[in-house]
């Protein structure tokens, strides 16, 4: 992982407002959020956001312990030793005759997928390591991105452990 970079897992109710709560202790203390994902968790009364963020370890505890204090937060815990993590990405590019063979072999060698096809554009589906969206972005960026949304760092400890485990 990079240096100075964490990600936070937190389990928290699945209620109206909550997100709003945890993301407003970010704001209040001036820290700022590099990725955000929000997902209903295997039990239905339980939502995961995953935070990715940076700062020196005096910021990581700071962000534990205050998320630990909020009364909907069940669990929270620091992904250490590399976690699983992905990502997911939409991106238009423009098509055309010409770079439409180089699109289609970057679209292969990554594994991603067109979902989207127009004759002058086209919208393509990328799943991976953040790292591997970064590369993907930097090759089509001579093709002329026309959009992309990008869904932040979704993350699993290695191994069997659970956040519930530890």
């Amino acid at each position: 992982m990079e240096k100075n970079k964490f990600v936070i897992a937190v389990y928290v109710e699945n209620k109206s407002g909550v997100l709003t709560r945890v993301t407003g202790m970010f704001t209040r203390r001036g820290f700022n959020i590099d990725t955000l994902t929000v997902g209903e968790t295997e039990r239905s009364e339980y939502s995961r956001i995953t935070i990715c963020m940076s700062g020196d370890e005096n910021v990581k505890q700071q962000m534990v312990n205050q998320l630990r204090k909020l009364l909907v937060v069940k669990k929270v815990e620091v992904l250490e030793d590399e976690p699983i993590k992905r990502e997911l990405m939409l991106i238009k590019v423009k098509n055309s005759p010409e770079n439409r063979s180089e699109i289609m072999t970057a679209v292969d060698v990554f594994r991603a997928s067109v979902i989207d096809y127009f004759v002058d554009e086209m919208c393509i589906e990328v799943t991976g390591s953040p790292s591997k969206i970064d590369a993907f972005v930097k090759l089509m960026e001579p093709f002329g991105i026309l959009e992309m949304c990008r869904t932040g760092i979704v993350a699993l400890d290695r191994g069997a452990t659970t956040l519930f485990s530890k």
